[in-house]
């Protein structure tokens, strides 16, 4: 398989273990229990936009993988995992910290990070691998 079929499948379960997370919390809702109401709380619509922009810019990272290949994009997606991996950690800390802890919800921000991890090294691998033909091609000049 290649790597950018790799990136792209591991990116797809992140979206849809990020997106489950979300639904799992609203899942109270569908046996008549109470969740928090977030208009209640003032606006937090920033909060909104920067859950799109995290949910997005993976959708992107994917259409660039499949229609790029450039060393720059190869960097600069790795960098990407990097940084969603350390914002997942962050997210999993929170989640810890949340009184009472759901478990179901930390067991699935656990699988999320580790698919990010996984990410990580396959975006790492995509971007040696650059450097990695490169070095090939040259030497057969």
């Amino acid at each position: 398989m290649k790597y950018q079929e790799k990136i792209i499948t591991l990116w797809t379960s992140f979206l849809l273990g990020t997106l489950f997370h979300t639904q799992l919390g609203l899942m109270p809702l569908f046996h008549g229990q109470d969740i928090a109401h977030s208009h209640d709380t003032g606006d937090i619509s920033w909060i909104l936009w920067l859950m799109l922009l995290f949910f997005v810019v993976p959708i992107f990272a994917m259409i660039a993988t499949v229609f790029f290949n450039s060393k720059r994009l190869k960097t600069g997606h790795f960098a990407l995992t990097i940084v969603y991996s350390i914002l997942n950690f962050i997210h999993l800390t929170a989640d810890l910290l949340v009184t009472p802890i759901a478990w179901y919800q930390i067991v699935l921000m656990g699988i999320v990070f580790v698919i990010g991890l996984l990410l990580n090294v396959v975006a790492f691998g995509w971007m040696k691998y650059e450097v990695k033909s490169k070095k090939l091609s040259h030497q057969n000049l």
